[in-house]
């Protein structure tokens, strides 16, 4: 329930006080650390657990249930695997005929709701459950999973010593215990959206970290003697070498969960206290997004239509591994994509299918390079060419030579900024001339945490806060960028300006934050910044004249969408830097 619909309703029923409930309030939007409102009311004992969940419930219309008094049988409770039910606080609890009874801490959490329909093909009937009721059946996960786990060690006399024998491995890998544990894995990271699944062993344990939305969060925590069966399973899965323990291995597989079909590529590699597993999921299921949705602003997509139609020349998408490139690339060309032209691409891996493309994967093991691979595109005469990433000299000027025969270029570039690409082409080796006269425009970004929309609240930093911040930004250009968005009102400095962040509530997981977007600067090539490439310029002076001509650096689309409400001023300063 969210926050505000919670104060009306303690108003309505007079259960706290007008004026105590204001100072809860105050006190609650003032913690250095977030926390749930509802966890807070508790905590400050302004209502019993017992009073909240029957005003909930009347709301609601949902009726109450105490697992405390029930028998949870093993299989009822499976049907939502563990690190989801602790993620949405919902168990499983009973089920009759094709209906299944959800306990959940939030009724309204639809989405949910249907993952686990989908996912049982089950009605789901939705009862309300306390925080105290929960954590009860929430124990009796570890309980089964321990249980299960010892038994399965029983069986193959202690499976963490086995690593050495492969046919031993590969039979405790087809345990059903582990198929679950790693299912289980699975399933979490598809419904939590997360992009990467590490296995990390330690001394005692073995940790399972999920990254979501760029960040890593503890998830689970297993027990060290399923270690190496849980690593046998999946090297399995990626058909790699089971009893190879000392070289770092790749691999990959597909799935397919619940209508999605996920990519999966695997990489192991030896550390102290056994084998670190990571899991990298790639959604093939799912579409190009357009250049609006990744959040670009109407100034910015006019540059971008304008170099992306031109009839030859390249653009580069610069950022560090995982800003989202990949995801601009394929915007870019879903914008390209028509009949009348013949699009191939040279990408390492094929993140996203697009229906007309000619994909090419390249694979060193057999020498198909970018370098290789785009060569023999050019022989068939491609109106577009995307290449993936441009590593080295041989690549770049092969993709500087088609940019000037007539094909549209669209490529990836590691460097901080836009302004840094030219000096990097420049460092690997390609002539300025060939830079300053076949690059249209280049686009640098990194990816923000978007604020969670259910817990959002505006916020207001210090003073001391401002003044770091004038520090490491130019206020006074970021105040004039505002007003020319007309997002600065009557405001006549940042520090009048709205600026909000996320409380954390069970939606989001208590993080404040839910989804990713892109914070952009895109560098038009001009007559000016092609006499700088021309004359081996440094990417200031570079960015400078950009600026002139109205560029919208990084840090600024960042403060821009942070007065929106888009995103903390927490995330612009964690990902960029003047």
């Amino acid at each position: 329930m969210l926050t505000a619909e919670l104060n009306q309703l303690l108003k309505k029923k007079r259960i706290v006080p007008a004026a105590d409930l204001e100072k809860l309030n105050s006190d609650w939007a003032a913690l250095k650390t977030p926390m749930p409102w509802e966890d807070f009311l508790l905590e400050k004992k302004a209502l019993s657990e017992d009073q909240l969940l029957k005003l909930k419930s009347d709301e609601l219309e949902v009726p109450v249930v105490d697992l405390r008094d029930k028998e949870l049988a093993e299989d009822v409770l499976n049907y939502v695997p563990e690190p989801i039910a602790r993620r949405h606080q919902v168990i499983s609890f009973a089920k009759v005929k094709d209906e299944l009874s959800l306990a959940m801490t939030d009724p309204s959490d639809l989405q949910t709701k249907e993952f686990i329909k989908k996912k049982t093909g089950l009605d789901i009937k939705v009862f309300l459950i306390g925080k105290t009721s929960l954590n009860h059946g929430l124990s009796k996960y570890h309980t089964n999973l321990e249980g299960e786990i010892k038994h399965m060690v029983a069986e193959n006399k202690a499976a963490g010593e086995a690593a050495g024998g492969g046919d031993e491995l590969k039979k405790m890998a087809e345990e059903i215990p582990i198929i679950r544990v790693v299912d289980t894995l699975l399933d979490y990271a598809v419904i939590e959206k997360a992009s990467d699944i590490h296995i990390e062993p330690q001394e005692t344990s073995v940790a399972v970290r999920y990254r979501i939305d760029g960040v890593l969060h503890d998830v689970m925590t297993l027990p060290k003697a399923i270690q190496a069966a849980l690593v046998a399973r999946i090297k399995v899965l990626a058909n790699l070498k089971i009893d190879e323990h000392r070289l770092p291995q790749d691999g990959r597989y597909k799935i397919e969960k619940d209508g999605y079909k996920f990519s999966l590529r695997i990489s192991t590699i030896p550390i102290f206290d056994g084998e670190k597993v990571v899991i990298r999921l790639l959604d093939e299921s799912s579409k190009a997004m357009s250049l609006e949705q990744l959040g670009f602003l109407n100034d910015q997509l006019d540059v971008v239509n304008r170099n992306v139609h031109k009839p030859h020349g390249m653009m580069l998408i610069t950022g560090p591994t995982g800003s989202g490139k990949s995801t601009s690339l394929y915007a870019l060309l879903t914008i390209l994509n028509t009949k009348t032209v013949n699009i191939s691409t040279i990408e390492d891996p094929v993140e996203y299918r697009i229906v007309g493309a000619n994909q090419m994967q390249v694979n060193p093991k057999i020498g198909l390079t970018f370098a290789l691979g785009l060569r023999a595109l050019l022989r068939q005469d491609p109106n577009i060419i995307m290449i993936g990433e441009i590593r080295d000299q041989e690549t770049a000027e092969e993709a500087m030579h088609a940019a000037m025969t007539g094909h549209i270029v669209l490529s990836t570039l590691h460097t901080n900024s836009a302004s840094a690409a030219p000096p990097r082409l420049i460092d690997i080796g390609i002539e300025p001339y060939l830079i300053a006269s076949t690059l249209n425009a280049i686009m640098a970004q990194r990816l923000v945490r978007v604020i969670c929309q259910d817990c959002k609240v505006e916020d207001k930093p210090d003073p001391a806060t401002f003044e770091s911040l004038k520090k490491q930004f130019n206020m006074d250009s970021l105040m004039a960028v505002l007003k020319k968005q007309d997002l600065a009102g009557k405001a006549t400095n940042v520090s009048e300006l709205p600026f909000f962040v996320g409380k954390g509530c069970d939606k989001c997981g208590n993080t404040g934050y839910k989804g990713r977007i892109g914070v952009h600067e895109i560098l038009e090539n001009t007559p000016e910044i092609e006499d700088l490439i021309v004359n081996r310029a440094t990417s200031q002076d570079i960015e400078a004249e950009a600026v002139k001509h109205g560029m919208i650096t990084m840090w600024q689309d960042g403060f821009i969408k942070a007065v929106k409400g888009v995103t903390t001023i927490e995330e612009i300063l964690r990902v960029t830097k003047e």
